[in-house]
């Protein structure tokens, strides 16, 4: 059950995308943070023509990315995982699809009722 006019509520995993490609990410993990934001700000949500709401969940070394239009950016207080969890917990009935390779992650979001998939959805 969805809300009436909600766009589908896009929560990525920044850390967990960032993380699933060997490209030097570590050396600098904010700046790979504001390039993810940046691929997701300009394509959106690929295969996916109808309105999103994305939601950039940003942790430790990656916290006070800016947002952009398009993109909101959450930087969480602690865990990203808890964070994720919490977004999906508040957002009620509408659609959620949550953007991680964690296993524990997609267990916990999946039981609230959000849709899952891998990073390679927004990393093509």
């Amino acid at each position: 059950m969805d809300d009436d006019n909600s766009p589908l509520l896009v929560i990525v995993d920044a850390a967990n995308v960032v993380g699933s490609v060997p490209d030097g990410w570590w050396r600098d993990r904010r700046g790979a943070a504001e390039r993810l934001r940046d691929r997701l700000a300009a394509d959106g949500l690929p295969g996916h023509s109808g309105p999103a709401e994305v939601v950039l969940v940003v942790e430790g070394a990656a916290r006070g990315v800016e947002p952009v239009s398009g993109v909101r950016v959450e930087s969480a207080p602690g865990s990203g995982d808890d964070h994720i969890v919490d977004l999906v917990a508040r957002s009620g009935g509408r659609l959620r699809l949550v953007v991680t390779a964690d296993r524990e992650l997609r267990r916990r979001v999946t039981a609230l009722g959000a849709e899952v998939t891998g990073p390679r959805t927004i990393r093509s």
